[in-house]
This record gives structure tokens, C-alpha cells and sequence, in this order.
């Protein structure tokens, strides 16, 4: 396929509700669509990166400034005969990968729809209906936490996982065991928030039957990790510090995590994600796909990455009303039953970006032509 134009918009989008996390309180989303043009049909990308470079160094700004200066220029006008491509057209470009999923997601659906195959069938899927999770952010107060866990649990999703941070921990989590019990599927994030010296802190979460402790260490670290992990019989899971498939081959080998969580922007597109969990099942460590407050079309290219076989445990990938009052996409991603959502058969995302309100949300607009 001929790339003929891709186009660029930024929208901006309020969550319903306030979220937070160790690193910062967010009441809107600010993100790019990138739609990428080819023989009268159109395949899209969403940038995952926030407002501001606390998860990583990634912005909204930058990664419009990288698709616009190198990544469109870079693909527009070119032949493509397959999505992997993408990575190595790309190859000489130094990190920025967030900016490259954006653009290589809409290549994957683009290539779907024009082969008549959903995205989960593209990435050699096979799970028909996926059971989700949901995140619960950094409340002002414990009560609040548990409040949201009831109200999810009510909902039926079938993980729940909280924020934690230092001072704000083992109370929250106490709480909640004692107001659920110990077979709620529970897990805890710190987003980087502690360091070794936290380690007493976190063994005694080793006493509350959680699934796993997400990045507690160091964004950037794997070999602390591997240090705590003796330390602990809970499972440690790596988000932030796995970027590439040899960061992912260095923790498996170090027994710095024994869980991982694989997020599409992260590292860099569809292709490298399958990548990572391809090793993943070959070594035995499984995984699960993280969210980061997507809007419909990034959520459905979760959706499809987590129709892969080793996505055994529930991902942060809630149904459209969990963030946001309207979606993008139509119709909104809605559960199936409670706690399930079901991968999408049709072409491509499955569902139909719905351009009236695609152009109501955005803010700015770019767009390169062959």
C-alpha cells in the first residue's frame, strides 16, 4: 500500500472524574490521532503520551513535533507491504517511542481494513473475550479508595488495582482486604514512587495476598528490582523500565520481575509489543496490557494486543465510561457481561471513528501529502 496523506489532530477530551497517581492528578486528556491514508481508506493511531514527561520523557507536544518534522515526512509517499516495516523505517530514530506507536498503530489498522481482517487477527490473536481490570487512583483520602473498589467490584470487573505511594500504602490496601477479603483480585502500582530503602515497607505487602507490585523501584532500573524481588514473595511487575525486547530478555534474565506488563506506546508499536510477548511466553513470565486513560481507538488497539495467548491476566482495558462521558469511537467500547469485553471481529479497530466529534475535540491539525 501507498501511504497517500496522514493527518494529525490534537483533541482534548475532559475524564469524567479526576485521575491520580504518584506522579500527578490529571483532569483531562490531551493526545494525538494520527490517521494514515491509502487507497481511499483510513487506518488510526492515538498517542499515549500525558501533558506533562513525568511517566517518561515523552509530552503530547513532542510527539507532535516528532511526527510532524521526521515520522510523516519520513512515511508519506512510501510503499508499505507490511506493518512491521514501520520499526525499521524508523530504526535510526533514537527513543521516542510513543511517537512511533502512534504512527505504526495506524499502519496496523490501515493494513487490517484493507485486508478485510480485524487487528486481532493480523497480530495472530486467538482469544475471543478478554477480562479486564480497572486502575483506581490516589484519593484524599482511604475511604474514598475503597468507595471506587466497591463501586468496580459491583461492575464486575475482575482485577482491581490501586495507586499507591509512599505514606499513602499499606493502609489503603488494609482496607481493602479487610473490607473484601483476601480473594479479590488485587494489585498495587507505585509508578517509581519508592527506593530500597522502602524494601521494609514493602515486604509487609507481602502479608495481603496481592497478584503483584508494579514498579516500585526506579523508572529506569532493572538490577534494584532483581534485589527486591529476592526480597519478596509477592510478584514484582515491570512497566516503566521495559522500553525494548533486550530490556525484557535483561529482566527475565536478572529475575527482576516475574510479571510484565506490556504497553503499546511504550515500547514503540504493535510489532515490538508482540515481540516482547512472544518472549514473554517462551520464558514463562506472563503478561498483561496497561492502560494509559485511552481514548477509543488506543483502547482497541489494546483490545486486539490483548487477544494474544499469554495475556492471561486482566489489563487496564475498561469499557468507553470508565473515563469518559462520550467516546470517540462508535459505538463505545462497552463490556459484553460483567468484566468482559469482547475482541472485535469486524475490519481493522472493529469500530468506526465518529469524525464529528473527531473534529469537535481537536484543537490543532497537520497534515502531510505524497
Amino acid at each position: 500500500m501507498k501511504i497517500d496523506r496522514i493527518t494529525l489532530r490534537q483533541v482534548q477530551v475532559p475524564l469524567k472524574a479526576p485521575f491520580e497517581t504518584s506522579f500527578g492528578r490529571m483532569a483531562r486528556k490531551n493526545c494525538v490521532i494520527v490517521g494514515v491514508y491509502s487507497d481511499g481508506m483510513v487506518g488510526y493511531g492515538e498517542s499515549v503520551a500525558f501533558s506533562h514527561p513525568y511517566y517518561n520523557e515523552e509530552t503530547t507536544d513532542t510527539i507532535w513535533y516528532m511526527l510532524e518534522h521526521y515520522l510523516v515526512p519520513g512515511l508519506v509517499g512510501k510503499e508499505v507491504t507490511r506493518p512491521e516495516e514501520i520499526s525499521d523505517l524508523f530504526a535510526s530514530i533514537r527513543r521516542n517511542h510513543m511517537a512511533i506507536a502512534s504512527i505504526e498503530t495506524a499502519v496496523w489498522d490501515l493494513y487490517a481494513k484493507q485486508n478485510d481482517i480485524s487487528l486481532s487477527q493480523a497480530l495472530g490473536g486467538v482469544i475471543q473475550e478478554i477480562e479486564v481490570g480497572v486502575s483506581i487512583g490516589i484519593e484524599s483520602s482511604v475511604e474514598l479508595v475503597v468507595q471506587n473498589v466497591e463501586r468496580f467490584v459491583e461492575q464486575g470487573y475482575k482485577r482491581m488495582k490501586v495507586k499507591i505511594k509512599p505514606g499513602f500504602d499499606i493502609r489503603v490496601v488494609e482496607a481493602i482486604r479487610k473490607r473484601f477479603g483476601d480473594d479479590l483480585p488485587l494489585m498495587v502500582d507505585a509508578n517509581s514512587a519508592y527506593t530500597l530503602k522502602d524494601a521494609p515497607i514493602l515486604k509487609e505487602l507481602d502479608h495481603y495476598n496481592l497478584l503483584m507490585i508494579e514498579q516500585p523501584l526506579a523508572h529506569d532500573d532493572i538490577i534494584e528490582h532483581a534485589a527486591l524481588q529476592r526480597e519478596l514473595r509477592t510478584p514484582v511487575c515491570l512497566d516503566e523500565s521495559i522500553h525494548t525486547l533486550a530490556d525484557a530478555r535483561h529482566a527475565i534474565d536478572l529475575d527482576s520481575c516475574r510479571i510484565m506488563n506490556i504497553k503499546i506506546g511504550r515500547v514503540g508499536g504493535l510489532a515490538n509489543a508482540k515481540n516482547i510477548h512472544d518472549l514473554c511466553l517462551e520464558r514463562g513470565i506472563p503478561v498483561w496490557c496497561g492502560g494509559m486513560l485511552e481514548l477509543g481507538i488506543g483502547r482497541l488497539h489494546n483490545v486486539a494486543l490483548s487477544s494474544l495467548s499469554n495475556f492471561s491476566i486482566p489489563g487496564d482495558v475498561s469499557a468507553s465510561k470508565r473515563f469518559w462521558e462520550q467516546d470517540i469511537v462508535e459505538p463505545g467500547i462497552m463490556m459484553v457481561r460483567p468484566g468482559v469485553l469482547s475482541v472485535p471481529t469486524g475490519a481493522g479497530i472493529g469500530h468506526d471513528v465518529c469524525e464529528e466529534r473527531l473534529e469537535r475535540m481537536t484543537i490543532r491539525m497537520f497534515q502531510g501529502i505524497a
